[in-house]
């Protein structure tokens, strides 16, 4: 059963609060539908905010990334973050520039995350940032060795302070302007996989997997 909790008062949606949404599920469905996300981080005084991969299991998210990166470091020590992804799903023109606007579903959490030291749960972390970017890629390429896992760090981070926020529909004009003589609408966006390029080195023969023709984000 789909869970909807209060928001804390650092994640409730000030402006226009009637966009918010609390639920664990539909926030759930946003992450597995976005793979990109973007990691706010404060170090001495300095914001930084840093655009990666992720993964999610449960009510856990996974980030990794080099070991000797600025995030990773100051993130294992137990410093607050901001975990932000974002999905558009299109432009709204409205018949004025100051009405036009976007459709989207965007997700906020804040919390600390922990580093993965388990040998067991980091290669299972990894494989789950795998397979949330691209099912079945895993089982078809060589895993990490020894070397690659020491250079690589695993966070993970708890999604219990959270929040969404949805912007659906058509534009929404001052009532004087709906005569004015322009377009007005929505142009609907979304991500499809490309035509495929073969790696120059590919041996002939080889035949592309059929999780990458068939390459689409759930939604």
């Amino acid at each position: 059963m789909s869970e909807t909790q209060m928001p804390s008062a650092r994640t409730r949606v000030v402006r226009e609060p009637h966009r918010a949404v609390y639920d664990r599920e539909f926030v759930y469905k946003i992450l597995d539908e976005g793979f990109l996300c973007h990691v706010g981080f404060t170090v001495d005084g300095q914001p930084f905010v840093i655009p990666t991969s992720y993964g999610r299991k449960d009510a856990t998210l996974y980030i990794h990334g080099s070991a000797a990166s600025r995030m990773l470091r100051q993130m294992k020590d137990g410093v607050p973050v901001c975990v932000t992804v974002t999905l558009l799903d299109g432009l709204v023109l409205a018949r004025s520039v100051f009405n036009h606007s976007m459709n989207y579903r965007s997700v906020v959490i804040l919390g600390k995350a922990t580093l993965v030291d388990d040998p067991d749960e980091k290669l299972a972390a990894l494989r789950i940032l795998s397979e949330h970017i691209l099912p079945g890629r895993w089982d078809d390429a060589r895993q990490p060795n020894d070397r690659e896992l020491k250079a690589t760090s695993v966070l993970r981070m708890p999604i219990e302070e959270f929040s969404a926020k949805v912007r659906s529909g058509p534009p929404i004009d001052d009532e004087e302007d709906y005569s004015f003589p322009t377009w007005a609408g929505v142009l609907p966006l979304q991500m499809v996989a490309g035509e495929l390029i073969n790696d120059a080195r590919l041996p002939p023969g080889i035949e592309v997997p059929r999780y990458v023709i068939g390459y689409t984000r759930k939604r």
